[in-house]
């Protein structure tokens, strides 16, 4: 584009098919700043949560405009240091978020002292039109890596009600399983970080990640045919220092994408 994006959004923010907001906002903001996409206005605000069936949820983006796309080098994801994660509830008791803290601290607990998990509770016109509860996590690493995961309640009228207390636990297993997988990008943004290293100047971009999740196996048929780029793949089987499951070397060359409508100043 020639000028900064500004632009809201509204409908769903959460629900059980897409990543959500929170997780957009703390795994795919810093994940588009290695690459060179920062600046003040570059931000991702919730000013509505909206749950399925209803929607009626408002996030606000705003991104600045840049030439190019840094090559990156994502090779060492480090080792996990905090666990940070936002259980939200709308439309239902305020106590459920907190009965959903508790629950996920019961197992995340045993691994690593550093947890805080934030709730947001939205009163009134910020909640949207439908009830609902749910929780996103996020795991950081020392070298500034971000594995998440996240689980939503079920939308109202259909299947079972969701007890928070399950919800809470089969979230914190699901970030256990995604740390276990590991590699230095996690699952959701497998897809996003291969496409900013096809995009990027003509240079190498290396990226470690873990077990290729089958949107992202298609995703690489997509950019093949799109920009006949192909990554070169090396598995990296569980050693001594890498833990979890087998990690896959993603290395391509970008294809020099540059933005033409910037100005140049």
């Amino acid at each position: 584009m020639k000028h900064p994006l500004k632009i809201i959004l509204r409908g769903v923010t959460n629900d059980q098919v897409d990543p959500s907001v929170d997780v957009l906002k703390a795994t795919a903001l810093p994940l588009l700043k290695q690459f060179g996409i920062d600046g003040e206005s570059f931000e991702l605000k919730i000013l509505r949560r909206g749950m399925p069936p209803g929607g009626g949820g408002e996030v606000l983006f705003s991104c600045p405009v840049r030439k190019v796309l840094k090559p990156v080098q994502l090779t060492d994801p480090g080792k996990i240091k905090r666990i940070r994660g936002m259980a939200y509830s709308v439309r239902v008791s305020p106590q459920m978020a907190n009965r959903i803290v508790d629950s996920a601290r019961s197992i995340l607990n045993k691994f690593i002292p550093d947890i805080y998990i934030y709730t947001d509770h939205m009163k009134g016109v910020n909640s949207g039109k439908s009830p609902g509860f749910g929780l996103s996590l996020v795991a950081e690493t020392t070298n500034g890596t971000f594995l998440s995961a996240e689980l939503a309640s079920n939308p109202q009228g259909q299947g079972a009600a969701v007890l928070p207390e399950d919800l809470g636990r089969d979230c914190a297993k699901l970030l256990l399983e995604e740390i276990y997988r590991g590699g230095c990008v996690d699952s959701t943004n497998q897809s996003l970080v291969l496409l900013l290293m096809t995009l990027g100047q003509q240079d190498v971009s290396k990226v470690l990640l873990g077990p290729l999740s089958p949107y992202t196996i298609e995703f690489l048929r997509h950019l093949k045919s799109f920009f006949q780029v192909m990554f070169k793949i090396e598995t990296k089987p569980c050693g001594e220092e890498l833990k979890g499951g087998d990690k896959v070397l993603m290395t391509c060359v970008g294809v020099g994408f540059s933005n033409l409508s910037k100005t140049l100043k």
